[in-house]
């Protein structure tokens, strides 16, 4: 189901004007659902999913602990393919619920390791 709602959380991203780069983008540290750059920034997104308001917003479900395992995923993304240290890096939430999409742009910071 999960990745029903990638699909459309990328669509909506496209039409935000998003140029996507990669979906569930895996390595050793962790996933990032949706890899896109929007202007200058490069974002790694996070999509969630809820049926109804009884297991919270979608957004609450990315605690701590998930934006720190995000961060780690960004830092091997920009290893791995040679991206610079200082690139603009922004980390956003794509929110789904009974068909509403909520976009949260710089959603958390960079968590240190």
């Amino acid at each position: 189901m999960g990745t029903h709602y990638e699909k459309i959380a990328v669509e909506y991203l496209k039409k935000q004007g998003y140029q996507i780069l990669e979906t569930n983008f895996r390595c050793k540290m962790g996933e990032a659902d949706i890899v896109a750059r929007d202007g200058e920034y490069l974002c790694f997104i996070e999509v969630k999913y809820r049926t109804g308001s009884n297991a919270g917003a979608p957004e609450d479900a990315v605690d701590f602990k998930k934006q720190k395992r995000i961060c780690r995923v960004s830092e091997f993304y920009l290893l791995r393919y040679g991206k610079n240290m200082s690139e603009q890096i922004r980390y956003d939430v794509v929110a789904i619920t009974d068909g509403q999409i909520r976009l949260y742009q710089n959603a958390f910071s960079y968590i240190p390791r």
